[in-house]
């Protein structure tokens, strides 16, 4: 990797929940341990589950984006429990402030694709009108408008 995206890790954390099966399928394909922290509101909301060690470096991985709240909130745990994130990996990122969160809290985000993307893919391909895209591209303008507001 002469280029990389992420800072080096030695374990994957997966967001609950649309993370959980990423993370999972990521971490068996990489060889790389995977943690998570249970859910709020769940009995066990403040334990992580998996084996480490303080001190380690966790990449943080989740389905997607909207406003960064989840992924932050992990971040935050993890780091009560003496693990370290500096990145985040999602598939998609919707474009709501997501990113701008993340890097206010010193985690750079790396996202697979992004909404304008999957909605440039559809329009040129010929899978959604014009009207349906142009409602795409308001709504990110919209989204984007609202997070300097």
């Amino acid at each position: 990797m002469r280029h990389p995206q992420v800072q080096p890790f030695t374990l994957v954390a997966g967001v609950p929940f649309g993370g959980l099966h990423v993370a999972t399928a990521f971490s068996l394909h990489v060889s790389t341990p995977m943690i998570y922290i249970h859910p709020p509101g769940t009995a066990k909301e403040d334990l992580i589950e998996g084996n480490y060690v303080r001190g380690q470096s966790c990449l943080i991985i989740d389905d997607l984006i909207t406003g960064g709240g989840s992924i932050i909130q992990t971040a935050e745990a993890l780091a009560e429990a003496g693990l370290v994130a500096h990145d985040a990996v999602t598939l998609i990122d919707r474009q709501e402030g997501g990113r701008a969160a993340l890097k206010a809290k010193g985690i750079n985000l790396v996202s697979i694709l992004t909404l304008d993307q999957i909605a440039t893919y559809l329009r040129y391909s010929g899978r959604i009108e014009a009207p349906d895209y142009e409602r795409v591209v308001r709504y990110i303008q919209a989204s984007q408008g609202a997070q300097g507001a």
